[in-house]
Order: C-alpha cells, then structure tokens, then sequence
C-alpha cells in the first residue's frame, strides 16, 4: 500500500506535461541569442525592408500543439533608427492580423536585462486572423540590443487559436541574450 501514494504522484505529474511541447535549447549564435522551442525548427533568411533600408531577416520557427513559435532577427547598420524599426515591424505583423488589429493591440514594456531601453520594446497580445480567414491570438515581443559595430533587432512570437499565456510565457522566458 505505501506504493500507491508515490505512483499516483507520478502519474498525475507525468499527465501534466504535455508531450507535445518538447522544449529544447536552440543556440543562434549569429543573433548572439539562445531560444528554447517546444519543437525542433526550420530556419531560413530573407531580405526584406525595414524602416526603408534593405536587412538580412533571419527566422527560426516550429509548429507544435496547435501553436507557432518563431524568433526572427536582423542586424541594423544605424543604431539611431532602433526606434523607427521596431515600430515599422510591429506595425507589418499587426497589418497582417487583418485591419482593427493594431487598435485592439494590448501593449507592455518589454525589457529583459541586456536589452536597449527603448520605448518601442513592447510585448503585444491581439486577437486577428489568419491568411484564411480563422481567428489567431498573437503573443509578441520586439526588442533591440547592441553587438558590436550594429544593434541587432528581435521579434518573437506565438500565435495560436485561442489565448494560452502560460505557453507565451515560458517561449519568452526561453529567450536568453549570449
């Protein structure tokens, strides 16, 4: 019988955690960043526009347990436009939640130590849409910091199908400045 008590235990912690969301430690030594992904990701980079000069994007994301985790980042060459850039790439994912999601945004600072005390620092929560028309909450967080000659810029995210904060909480957690 004493048996009994420390198996059920077990159980019951064992059925807490969700197999599905595996975290692991993922090093992105080009971002001087460490990520912690419930899954193993895909990576690629691209070039895009942000704040009007030509950057290098670089992604790392996965699916897992109905939600997208990715981290993306870029290196500006001038550190006076840190502001003017996260706002531009805040502003390019909210427009792709569909119109109104930027004014139903729900905005907090967003200042991990070692990041650059700038106001444009924000997590973000918004309900919005998909491409294909189905609900999504975004969970986000935009942020700078200086390496070396440049300021590299960061964005996080996760976007599910309805609010799960706890799941946001430990992805952002996860994100460890090297």
């Amino acid at each position: 019988m004493n048996w009994i008590l420390p198996a059920a235990t077990a159980a019951l912690l064992v059925s807490g955690c969700s197999p599905a969301l595996n975290w692991r430690t993922v090093p992105l030594p080009e971002a001087a960043l460490t990520i912690t992904l419930p899954c193993k990701p895909d990576q690629a980079t691209r070039q895009v526009e942000l704040a009007g000069a030509p950057v290098e994007l670089a992604m790392a994301g996965c699916d897992a347990d109905g939600a997208t985790f990715a981290v993306s980042h870029a290196a500006l060459a001038d550190p006076a436009m840190v502001g003017t850039a996260l706002t531009h790439w805040r502003s390019a994912v909210l427009a792709n939640l569909g119109p109104g999601a930027a004014a139903a945004a729900v905005n907090a600072p967003y200042a991990p130590q070692g990041v650059l005390p700038v106001p444009q620092s924000l997590r973000t929560t918004v309900q919005g849409q998909r491409a294909d028309g189905s609900a999504v909450v975004a969970q986000g967080v935009w942020f700078a910091r200086a390496v070396g000659p440049h300021v590299r810029l960061y964005h996080a995210v996760v976007y599910t199908a309805k609010p799960r904060p706890e799941v946001a909480d430990q992805f952002f957690s996860g994100l460890a400045l090297q």
